[in-house]
């Protein structure tokens, strides 16, 4: 059985509806990969489209939930990842002319646990050339369906935008410098940024490793509670994927705030800061009142020196990821990704030692505001909603206003805690704006906790573009 015009359900609802036998798994399948044809024409989410693997997988699912062997929430429901994602057999090029060709041969982690939980893969998201700031040249960005002037966030792009047009019900995307939370804020999305080793990154291409974090974007915070229960967790390919249990984040969604301290620092968060996005992070504040919420005025440590120092200390390490390729392939790069390789050359050990000191004080003073809150209340961005026009001018300009866009997102790529963007609002124009919950290292459930109960009161998440 088909079910007319799903495609805008939340991932938990849709596999509801599957596990019930009220939709059949292949034919919502096939009707998300008829919906990719015609509306992805001019949304250019998708890298690679996968309809044979996915018709595969969804004749699988459905043969398995007839049985009665239900594998979880995700079981039968079509998604989609980030193309740095290893993917047997199908091309994974990252944004990247150069990997154009490549095919790997193995799944990354992330990949294999969302099909050992019998998710549907439809393909590949589009995305920034490496990971970084722009897309490669030869690649037709992907277009915000809120408003095709307003820019779809970066790096994560494809994911952002498919997520939102309803051409998958849930998507990886990674975050370096903010990378799902910049694409979630302006696509209406509930997006995390896991601890960092909450996730296994192998299979995963690194763009600055130490900063690299993989994580779900959906369309609520339950759905992002979902996805990350399938692929979180210790990892024997990857060193760096933390042994800490993973619990059931869907389990303890209903537990509500009581007893969770939050924390604000006004002055924090007004520093360069629109108008539209004081208000919005405003009107968040009036809703967690509302509901109760212990909120403390709080002392955020300062974050000039990290962010400024994010883009050298980004630098380096993605000189050292593209050094079987860089100089060597340096034509088939396009402008910033080469850019930022050309600026990781110019430091010296000694330089690379003062940005490791830096970090390592400023996550000493984070841990220690965390010993009086539980969750950090802050913008996702300065600017709630920036346009295309004003993202290109942005390059143009000094480096100060650049570290601007990263003063709410970059700190916690550095500390490695995890962050939960979840919209809040609109512009005049109708783009979403956005605000963040950071946390202390493993509690993602406690972000979603507060995420959730903040959604049962509000409903910025269940409204969707028009296309």
């Amino acid at each position: 059985m088909a079910l007319r015009t799903p495609h805008y359900r939340n991932l938990l609802d849709v596999g509801r509806l599957l596990h019930t036998k009220k939709i059949s798994p292949v034919e919502l399948t096939k009707q998300m990969l008829q919906r990719i044809d015609v509306k992805d024409r001019k949304l250019r989410s998708y890298a690679t489209v996968t309809p044979e693997l996915a018709v595969k997988q969804a004749k699988k699912a459905e043969q398995e939930i007839a049985k009665g062997r239900i594998r979880g929430p995700l079981h039968g429901v079509p998604i989609a990842v980030k193309d740095l994602c290893f993917t047997r057999g199908i091309p994974t090029a990252a944004g990247m002319s150069i990997n154009k060709k490549f095919r790997p041969r193995f799944d990354s982690t992330v990949v294999r646990r969302l099909a050992n939980a019998g998710s549907v893969l439809l393909g590949k998201l589009q995305m920034t050339e490496g990971a970084f700031a722009e897309h490669h040249p030869d690649v037709s960005p992907p277009i915000n369906p809120w408003h095709k002037d307003y820019w779809p966030g970066a790096s994560s792009s494809g994911s952002g935008v498919a997520t939102a047009a309803g051409l998958c019900f849930a998507s990886l995307g990674s975050d370096t410098g903010g990378s799902i939370r910049f694409p979630s804020a302006a696509n209406g999305l509930s997006g995390l940024k896991p601890t960092w080793g909450r996730v296994s990154r192998y299979g995963v291409f690194d763009l600055a490793p130490t900063l690299d974090h993989v994580g779900p974007m959906c369309r609520s915070v339950a759905d992002s509670a979902a996805v990350l229960s399938a692929i979180a967790g210790q990892d024997s390919n990857d060193p760096t994927a933390a042994p800490v249990p993973v619990p059931n984040y869907l389990a303890g969604l209903d537990r509500g705030i009581k007893g969770i301290r939050f924390g604000i620092d006004s002055q924090y968060n007004r520093r360069g800061v629109d108008k539209v996005t004081v208000k919005a992070v405003g009107e968040a504040l009036s809703v967690l009142k509302k509901l109760g919420a212990d909120i403390r005025e709080i002392s955020f440590p300062n974050t000039e020196e990290v962010v400024e120092e994010w883009l050298p200390h980004c630098s380096i390490e993605t000189a050292y990821a593209h050094r079987g390729t860089y100089p060597k392939s340096k034509n088939a790069y396009g402008p910033a990704l080469a850019t930022l390789i050309e600026l990781g050359f110019t430091f010296s050990a000694m330089d690379y030692q003062k940005i490791l000191l830096h970090r390592h004080e400023f996550c000493g003073k984070v841990r220690s505001m965390f010993e009086d809150i539980d969750i950090l209340i802050i913008p996702a961005q300065p600017n709630a909603a920036p346009t295309l026009a004003e993202m290109a001018a942005l390059g143009d300009q000094d480096p100060g206003t650049l570290n601007s866009l990263l003063q709410f997102t970059a700190p916690s790529d550095l500390t490695g805690s995890p962050a939960l963007t979840l919209p809040v609002g609109y512009t005049k124009a109708g783009v979403p704006v956005a605000f963040q919950f950071v946390g202390r290292h493993f509690e993602e459930d406690i972000l979603f906790r507060a995420g959730h109960k903040f959604q049962l009161e509000t409903d910025w998440h269940l409204k969707h573009p028009t296309i």
